[in-house]
């Protein structure tokens, strides 16, 4: 690992610590929503949260944060009692209930949505593919097609590197929504923004709260492969770009990526981990193998692909080049997927829908 490497994942572990010991750290946000009505599925979760706190440093009309996972919304909830003065919304909900986003949509008329409710854990994905179709492609439909019909003036889109070149459930769910959010753009007036990023450092599930554990547990850190490679962002900075895309009245593209850096083995930032965390790198990193649907290495685009800059240095465009143009997704083979479907029947279909 050269010093430059080490440099970049030790600023990367200082500003996660700080960020999680402290919400004095979050910046000052110079953005106006004062005139929207915001809604945020999956407010619980790392995104949704991250959204929400910058949220909280600007002025605007309605907040609703909704959420499925009980004690997590509890949480959020105790966590902003201090804004009780502001129209905060708490709703345990699921996207999935038609019938719930149904009332939510009419009730609050909705400006704006952040739509970062989804399944994102790869292996469980390639072993739970039913589900991840009707949270990740589904509910992303219908929440879509929701905002259409209630004049929702821009829906912003949660995706992920994942999507480029998909060989996961996950990553081809993702796909599909940015392929037929992209579609809906060309026919109507709500404006669908998709932003497409890597791993956020110490998100639910991932790496380094897992380290953390494992430490904890006297064990040592696993790592799939010493090949394999993931781009990283803190949740502030992703959080803080994510608002800027919606905060722009007017862009001349819709799917958007952020400068990730380079990306970094996943080996050097166990064994900067160790030593940030005062341990010997020596006999605590366990190899454990690529787990079902992860690669060696993520792109942020595919070869079909290229990058733009936008007035943001750090938010870049990704556009389709112009002998790549792709026809309009069909999702109606999507929809006779059922449960008792095999592993790699849904798989099948996904793959056929992205072709």
């Amino acid at each position: 690992m050269n010093k430059d490497v080490y440099k970049h994942i030790r600023q990367l572990l200082e500003s996660c610590s700080l960020i999680k010991k402290d919400n004095e750290y979050l910046p000052s946000v110079k953005l106006d929503f004062s005139e929207e009505t915001i809604l945020i599925t999956g407010a619980a979760g790392t995104i949704g949260s991250g959204i929400t706190q910058l949220l909280l440093k600007t002025r605007f009309k309605k907040l609703i944060l909704i959420d499925n996972a009980e004690s997590p919304l509890y949480y959020l909830q105790k966590e902003l009692e201090v804004y009780q003065n502001l129209n905060i919304y708490f709703i345990l909900t699921d996207v999935r209930d038609e019938t719930s986003m149904q009332e939510l949509f009419s009730t609050f008329k909705p400006s704006m949505v952040f739509h970062t409710a989804a399944y994102k854990h790869v292996p469980m994905m390639e072993a739970h593919p039913y589900e991840a179709v009707k949270l990740n492609i589904l509910a992303t439909k219908f929440l879509a097609d929701l905002a259409l019909i209630n004049n929702t003036q821009k829906f912003v889109f949660i995706s992920t590197d994942k999507a480029v070149n998909p060989i996961s459930i996950m990553g081809m769910t993702k796909r599909i929504c940015e392929r037929y959010l992209m579609d809906l753009n060309s026919k109507n007036s709500t404006k669908f923004l998709v932003t497409r990023f890597g791993n956020i450092l110490g998100s639910n599930g991932s790496s380094m709260p897992l380290f953390e554990k494992q430490l904890a547990l006297g064990r040592p850190l696993t790592v799939t492969s010493p090949e394999v490679t993931r781009y990283f962002i803190t949740k502030l900075k992703a959080c803080q770009h994510i608002l800027e895309i919606s905060n722009e009245a007017h862009w001349k593209h819709a799917l958007f990526t952020f400068n990730m850096g380079k990306p970094i083995k996943i080996i050097d930032l166990a064994t900067c981990f160790l030593e940030f965390s005062g341990y010997d790198i020596q006999n605590n990193i366990e190899i454990i193998g690529l787990r079902p649907g992860e690669k060696l290495h993520e792109e942020m685009s595919s070869d079909t692909e290229e990058l733009k800059p936008t007035i943001y240095k750090d938010i870049l465009y990704i556009l389709e080049k112009t002998d790549q143009k792709q026809n309009a997704i069909d999702l109606e083979p999507i929809k006779s997927i059922t449960p008792n479907d095999k592993i790699y029947s849904i798989k099948a279909i996904l793959k056929d829908v992205l072709e």
